[in-house]
């Protein structure tokens, strides 16, 4: 796409709305504070289950099959059946070819489907397969797209390109909801994240996500910190909310408090719920039923 200079001034003139100049040290001083004053209050088993009912619940593997997207399918179904008395996970995310089989095989109320699509995980493809990729998802039963940022495009400076293909992608979700990975260990600083999550947002993000989990560092407290601060900034600008997901590496029940914290904290009680907060994970799903059970629960 080629760079038109008055929509490329529209994106600087955009960015220039918020204060992007942010400092590493600075958020890493105030993440710290807030991790060491703030998240043992909320270790209680109300909000544990809160969180449960956030899970996107994942397998994005090599090794998947229609047969063991099935089973993994089955096992949210029967965990209305064993644990009635808990909600559910919020979603089950799949890659785009197995839509179709979540779909037909899942029972319970409630449970989105969601796909990663668009050349996940890298984002390195053509437009056009993008846009493919994303209608035959939806065409196939998601009710949720994730796809990931154009990192490179991104850094090289060419918002235009990044903020059109998300504007593409969202019509092609038409009533689905897009999520946008901002590959947040790629882009490395803050004011990089902070800049693509209001790119993100302003392009048609119904949700900004933390990273695919397919590279390293994935999913950190710090990100969550300024893709927060920006969402709340945005949220007062426009008056439009909008959902956040970190993703990869979310491995312990602390961990899963920490973003917890870090959302109630800098967005408040509005945003603490499965229509504006997910956590991406597949691990974290039996830590947080055995901690509600007292016992250990191996269920997915």
């Amino acid at each position: 796409m080629e760079m038109n200079d008055a929509n490329s001034n529209k994106y600087e003139a955009t960015l220039a709305l918020y204060n992007t100049n942010l400092n590493d040290e600075d958020v890493q001083c105030k993440v710290a504070e807030l991790i060491e004053t703030k998240v043992a209050a909320n270790d209680t088993e109300e909000i544990k289950k809160l969180l449960f009912n956030c899970i996107d619940l994942t397998t994005l593997y090599t090794t998947d099959s229609e047969e063991s997207v099935m089973r993994f399918t089955e096992k949210v179904n029967q965990f209305d059946e064993v644990y009635g008395e808990l909600k559910n996970v919020a979603a089950i995310c799949v890659y785009p070819n197995f839509a179709e089989i979540v779909r037909d095989t899942l029972e319970v109320d409630g449970v989105n489907i969601a796909c990663v699509s668009a050349g996940f995980p890298s984002a390195q493809t053509f437009i056009e397969v993008k846009i493919a990729e994303t209608a035959l998802a939806v065409s196939l039963g998601a009710n949720e797209i994730d796809i990931v940022l154009s990192v490179g495009t991104f850094l090289s400076g060419d918002y235009q390109t990044v903020c059109e293909e998300i504007q593409e992608l969202k019509a092609a979700c038409k009533e689905a909801h897009l999520k946008v990975i901002l590959e947040t260990g790629a882009l490395a600083t803050a004011a990089n994240i902070k800049k693509a999550s209001i790119l993100s947002m302003y392009a048609g993000a119904d949700f900004i996500k933390t990273s695919t989990g397919k590279q390293q560092p994935a999913a950190t407290p710090e990100a969550a910190y300024v893709m927060c601060q920006a969402i709340k900034e945005y949220y007062e600008k426009t008056g439009i909310q909008i959902g956040f997901k970190p993703a990869g590496g979310i491995n312990t029940v602390h961990d899963a408090l920490v973003y917890y914290t870090i959302v109630k904290e800098l967005l408040g009680e509005e945003w603490l719920n499965n229509k504006l907060f997910r956590l991406g994970t597949s691990r974290l799903a039996n830590l947080l039923l055995s901690d509600i059970r007292g016992e250990v629960v191996k269920f997915f």
